[in-house]
């Protein structure tokens, strides 16, 4: 399994970004999250300074947006959906996205979840519960 140190990642977004203005070739997942960089204006800035990103990882933000963890679970849940991992939750988001008239909306929703889903598993000590990630987000899309 791939698992990106917090400086890959930065790297990893700073670069798209970079890519995106420069229309760049990218590969598939560059693309992606593109598609979601484009929708985050606000993290604009952010990501054109790989150095200050860098830099900033040392330094605790409280009560701030972390961007890069912000598109990196944008990232996961696009992921999910794309292989409906865990199942059933690429038709609990579809729903999500529905009801709300936004797959963007609906990814924070989802994104919600998921967050509480790992807070849970880490706090409890058990593996992640995928039944209830896709129970939380299906239960979001009944509430409005």
């Amino acid at each position: 399994m791939f698992q990106p140190s917090q400086a890959d990642v930065r790297r990893f977004f700073c670069g798209v970004y970079d890519k995106l203005i420069r229309q760049a070739p990218m590969e598939p997942i560059e693309t992606l999250s593109g598609e979601w960089i484009a929708q985050h204006p606000q993290y604009h800035a952010t990501l054109a300074d790989l150095d200050q990103a860098l830099a900033d990882m040392q330094q605790v933000q409280d009560a701030q947006d972390n961007p890069f963890l912000h598109l990196s679970m944008h990232l996961s849940v696009s992921e999910q959906c794309a292989i409906d991992q865990p199942p059933g939750i690429r038709q609990a988001v579809e729903l999500l996205a529905a009801r709300r008239g936004s797959l963007h909306q609906a990814q924070h929703e989802v994104m919600d979840c998921l967050g509480r889903m790992i807070w849970e598993s880490q706090r409890n000590g058990h593996p992640p519960d995928g039944a209830a990630y896709i129970a939380a987000v299906r239960a979001q899309a009944t509430r409005d």
